[in-house]
């Protein structure tokens, strides 16, 4: 069965009332109210985005803009990154963010309308980087297929990062933009664990499903690598040469990795997480964690952020690097995407100079 990656709501940083239903002050609190997350319905809202390109700044991430057609992301994954977004919309990053998604249905038109902009200059759009565009609500919105269909008509540049199956639904776009230089995927990989998969990121699709998703894209033509993270201490990290030979067999020619990291509220859900499916563990993980970022769950400075610092982070940056080399797998750097097709649907090709 699907299920929940956690139960709690932390307390948004940004309200100023706290409310805990689990301290006991004497009042009676009806047991139906304690309600399992596993049996929470998904909600989704729309919202009409007056701009759908984010622009991004950060030294150590390969793209200038993305799109992120939702907010939230049921796939659940109990470590994702982007969990204390959920906070500036008034919502919790633990279960809130699971089961409380945003959805942007004006996204395509806003795109469109920004590429016709005279002074738009092309460059890779990523898409689905802070939140999955492959999602399961997509299977019903489309916003996503909406969006890839505008940049095939514009003739526009875009890499694409997902653990979802539904990334297959829109082959025919993905190897047709392919063809012409301007599409690349990233698979995220991170167990080949069944088990470890449903408890971690439970509503993804499977290890297998994953590399029948690298394996079907690159045979069709699809440029198609994989990010293997987070690597979590004591968790994942023993995979890592599995995951890249799995992953070089089924077709991928790249890979990269990430560290576990672990900012703001996700510290509080993480440690949750490690105590309830790994006793065993949790505190040996969490000292080898604040290892790597100078004695705290988290440090966020750039260059240090997606690897952290010390022994261990070498020797997962030098066990990664020699098996992959011994592979043949691309590292870290990116597919090259072509810019120079880029033209508005009834005008001429523009001048990139």
């Amino acid at each position: 069965m699907k299920t929940r990656a956690t139960p709690l709501n932390p307390h948004n940083r940004f309200q100023t009332i706290v409310s805990d239903r689990q301290c006991d002050d004497g009042w009676y609190q009806d047991p139906a109210d304690q309600v399992c997350p596993d049996s929470v319905a998904t909600e989704v809202t729309d919202e009409r985005v007056k701009t759908i390109i984010s622009r991004n700044q950060s030294p150590d991430v390969p793209f200038d803009q993305s799109i992120n057609p939702y907010r939230g992301c049921e796939h659940a994954c109990v470590y994702c990154f982007a969990r204390p977004t959920h906070a500036y919309w008034d919502m919790s990053p633990g279960l809130d963010f699971e089961t409380r998604l945003i959805a942007k249905p004006n996204a395509a038109q806003k795109l469109r309308e920004e590429l016709d902009k005279p002074g738009y200059q092309p460059k890779p759009i990523a898409l689905g980087v802070n939140t999955d565009a492959y999602q399961p609500v997509e299977k019903q919105r489309r916003i996503t297929r909406e969006i890839l269909e505008v940049l095939a008509e514009y003739r526009h540049p875009v890499s694409i990062i997902t653990k979802g199956a539904l990334i297959l639904r829109d082959l025919d776009l993905l190897k047709d933009l392919a063809q012409q230089g301007l599409c690349s995927v990233r698979v995220s990989l991170t167990t080949l664990d069944n088990t470890l998969k449903g408890q971690m990121e439970p509503r993804t699709a499977a290890p297998a499903t994953r590399l029948k998703i690298i394996r079907e894209l690159s045979s069709a033509g699809v440029p198609t690598g994989i990010i293997l993270g987070p690597v979590i201490p004591f968790i994942n990290d023993h995979e890592l040469e599995r995951i890249l030979e799995a992953a070089t067999e089924a077709g991928a020619t790249r890979a990269s990795w990430i560290m576990l990291r672990l900012p703001l509220e996700l510290d509080e859900l993480f440690n949750d997480w490690l105590k309830r499916h790994y006793p065993d563990r949790a505190d040996r993980v969490m000292s080898r964690i604040r290892d790597l970022r100078g004695g705290k769950s988290y440090d966020a400075a750039f260059g240090r952020r997606m690897t952290g610092t010390g022994p261990y982070s070498d020797l997962i940056r030098q066990r990664f690097t020699r098996r992959a080399k011994q592979l043949g797998l691309g590292l870290h750097e990116a597919e090259p995407l072509r810019t120079d097709q880029f033209r508005r649907p009834g005008g001429e090709q523009i001048s990139l100079f």
